[in-house]
C-alpha cells in the first residue's frame, strides 16, 4: 500500500533542530520550509518552547507557519502574531498546588505558562536571565502562583542538575492528574495536553490526515506526536527505547531533501 503524501512537516526543536549547543535555527532549514511551500506542504514547529520564543527562532518565516507551543497546550495558526486555534486549560487549584510543590523544592524553579508569557516566582536572577534572554520568552514576574492573572496552559520544573530526584518528588503525586514529560536535560512539564493533542487539533484545523504528517523529535515528550503521524523520525542521539520504536535520522535537513 502506498503511503500518502505529506503535506505537513513537524519538528520539535530543542535537541532535534538545535543540536551539539546551536542557538539559532540553519539557514538550510528555512530554504527547505520555502520550498516545501510552494510543493504545497505546511510546515510546523512542535515545542514545548512559548509562541514568542518559538517565533523568534522561526523570524524568517513565522508570519507563515502555524507553531505547536507548550508541548501541544497551545496551537496558533499562521499571522503576525498568529490566532490562538486552541489552547488546554489545566484546572487553576491543580496547578496552583502543582507549582507550589514544585518551589517547596530547593532544586527546582518554578515557570507558570499562560497561552504566550511565563511566569516565574524565582529563587534567583539567574532563572530569570536564563527564561528572558536565553530561552527568549514573554516574562513576567508573580510572587506566588495565585498571582498569575490568565489561565494556566503548562506548570514546568527547571532542575538543570536534579531532574530525576525532581521527577521523582513530583511524579507520584502528580502523573496520574496531569501529563508529565521530560523535555530536555533541565525540564519536568505537566499539562493536560502533549505533542499528540496538538497535532490532532491542528491537522483537524488544517483539514489534514495525521497519515500525511511527517514528524522529528529525539525525547520522550515526542513520543505522543511521533505515534500519531504517517512518518515518524527520531534522531539517532535519542535513547535507545526510542531508537527501537522509530526510524532514525541524523538531521532533518538532511531528511527533508528526500521530501
Amino acid at each position: 500500500m502506498m503511503r500518502e503524501a505529506v503535506r505537513l512537516v513537524a519538528s520539535d526543536i530543542d535537541g532535534t533542530l538545535l543540536r551539539n549547543g546551536a542557538m539559532e535555527i540553519s539557514p538550510e532549514l528555512f530554504e527547505h520550509i520555502r520550498r516545501l511551500e510552494r510543493e504545497g506542504v505546511l510546515f510546523c514547529p512542535a515545542s514545548g518552547r512559548q509562541y514568542q520564543s518559538l517565533r523568534r527562532l522561526f523570524a524568517p518565516v513565522a508570519d507563515r507557519i502555524p507553531f505547536l507551543c507548550e508541548n501541544g497546550a497551545a496551537v496558533y495558526g499562521p499571522g503576525s502574531p498568529g490566532p490562538v486555534w486552541s489552547k488546554t486549560v489545566m484546572d487553576r487549584a491543580l496547578a496552583e498546588e502543582l507549582s507550589r510543590d514544585i518551589l517547596a523544592l530547593p532544586q527546582a524553579e518554578v515557570l507558570i505558562s499562560g497561552v504566550n508569557t511565563s511566569y516565574l516566582c524565582p529563587k534567583g536572577s539567574d532563572f530569570e536571565a536564563h527564561i528572558r534572554w536565553f530561552t527568549g520568552n514573554n516574562v513576567c514576574l508573580a510572587a506566588s502562583p495565585e498571582e498569575v492573572p490568565e489561565d494556566i496552559i503548562k506548570v514546568s520544573a527547571y532542575c538543570p542538575q536534579a531532574l530525576e530526584e525532581v521527577q521523582a518528588a513530583l511524579c507520584p503525586k502528580w502523573e496520574s492528574r496531569f501529563r508529565a514529560a521530560v523535555a530536555g536535560e533541565a525540564w519536568l512539564d505537566f499539562t493536560l495536553a502533549d505533542k499528540g493533542t496538538g497535532m490532532k487539533q491542528l491537522c483537524r484545523r488544517l483539514n489534514i490526515s495525521l497519515d500525511q504528517v511527517a514528524a522529528f523529535g529525539d525525547n520522550f515528550n515526542d513520543v505522543p506526536m511521533l505515534s500519531l503521524v504517517g512518518r515518524p523520525y527520531i534522531m539517532d542521539t535519542a535513547h535507545p527505547q526510542l531508537k527501537e520504536r522509530f526510524p532514525t535520522c541524523s538531521s532533518v535537513e538532511e531528511a527533508l531533501k528526500k521530501f
